[in-house]
């Protein structure tokens, strides 16, 4: 006859093996937003913003990055490297564009604001690369 705690602790090895290979084999998940601000023709603000998911993030996989990795499992650091790759590829992804200029007494300003908002990007860490894609 099995005893009832036997099969209780067989269950629960066997959940915390499948949760285990489900964290190790998943791609990281990260929420990335961006904010470039050019005043009368001078960048006054340039914001990227990183942070990790905290919940799954659902969506269409879109063109993928691959960015140089040197053992490196930390994403702000892979992107603070690749910082002008990355931020052309935002580009490519396609940013709101807001502008305003306005003319007093003959003289212009004018402001430029272009945001991407907060989009959840997927990231593949390999031993040389780091397969970066955003989810629409």
């Amino acid at each position: 006859m099995r005893s009832r705690d036997g099969n209780r602790t067989f269950l629960l090895k066997l959940f915390s093996l499948i949760l285990l290979t489900s964290l190790a084999l998943s791609a990281s998940e990260y929420l990335v937003s961006y904010r470039y601000i050019v005043k009368n023709a001078l960048l006054y603000n340039d914001t990227l913003d990183i942070s990790d998911s905290m919940k799954p993030c659902f969506g269409i996989p879109q063109e993928e990055l691959i960015l140089q990795n040197n053992s490196n499992n930390d994403f702000r650091k892979i992107i603070s490297t690749n910082s002008q790759e990355f931020i052309d590829y935002m580009h490519k992804l396609g940013l709101h564009v807001e502008s305003l200029d306005i003319t007093k007494d003959y003289q212009t300003k004018s402001t430029t604001i272009l945001t991407l908002k907060t989009t959840c990007f997927k990231v593949d860490f390999n031993d040389t690369f780091a397969r970066i894609t955003p989810l629409k």
